[in-house]
């Protein structure tokens, strides 16, 4: 029964049993290059927004988001009422004037 016998096999080289290794490590070279670039553009997302927010006095903390009110100052407060005052004031005081100047003629 000549033709019942196998003949032996070659071994396999060593490239052979290497090469699915290497496209392995490609593969995975590739996925943890594509999650890092993921990751320092949600870093940069992150800080951009957290600047405006910040700009627009909402700061995120550990325990949530803090609003702060815009800061006016009583000298600012003080001076836009005085404004108001004095217009209406010299508004007021103008028409007596001219009705008074009027009498007096």
């Amino acid at each position: 029964m000549a033709w019942g016998k196998a003949k032996p096999q070659a071994p396999p080289s060593t490239l052979s049993q290497i090469i699915p290794l290497i496209i392995t490590f490609i593969i995975l070279g590739a996925l943890a290059w594509v999650g890092y670039q993921i990751y320092v553009s949600v870093v940069k997302i992150q800080a951009q927004a957290s600047k405006k927010m910040g700009d627009k006095h909402v700061v995120f903390t550990k325990d949530g988001v803090r609003v702060g009110v815009k800061h006016v100052e009583n000298e600012d407060y003080v001076d836009k009422t005085q404004s108001w005052v004095v217009k209406a004031w010299n508004l007021g005081s103008g028409a007596k004037e001219e009705t008074a100047k009027g009498k007096k003629k």
